[in-house]
């Protein structure tokens, strides 16, 4: 049993107590922000700072805040302007994935194609698992 108050967990637990008997339970339940930022934290006092960001912009929260900023995060070693290109190459492996396909389809569906005709949904879904 650990008594550090450094934990990354929860407790939970409920009971019942009738006139006969009671039944009680309980467990932990981890939080896995917390693991989160205390990976990036460690990461980051090792000197190991892209990969710390890397870690951290597996949050949907904070891959979107660093995108709006102009400073996209890192995708598989590239960063700056190769980040946000290989980025925009494979959408899948966005955090913020089902977001950002709702708001390009969104914005593209009932536009008009290279021939004059308006996008459907369906036209607009595969540009965007295409990647630009």
């Amino acid at each position: 049993m650990s008594y550090s108050q450094d934990l990354c967990t929860v407790g939970r637990s409920g009971a019942f107590q009738g006139q006969v008997f009671g039944l009680s339970a309980g467990r932990t339940v981890r939080d896995t922000n917390c693991e989160r930022l205390k990976l990036g934290k460690y990461l980051y006092d090792m000197g190991m700072k892209v990969a710390a960001v890397a870690i951290m912009c597996q949050d949907v929260r904070v891959f979107s805040a660093m995108y709006m900023a102009g400073t996209p995060c890192p995708y598989e070693g590239k960063i700056g302007e190769e980040a946000r290109v290989a980025w925009a190459a494979n959408p899948k492996d966005r955090p913020d994935y089902k977001e950002a396909k709702a708001s390009y389809v969104a914005k593209c569906t009932r536009t008009e194609n290279s021939a004059g005709q308006n996008k459907s949904r369906i036209t607009c879904k595969r540009e965007f698992d295409k990647g630009s």
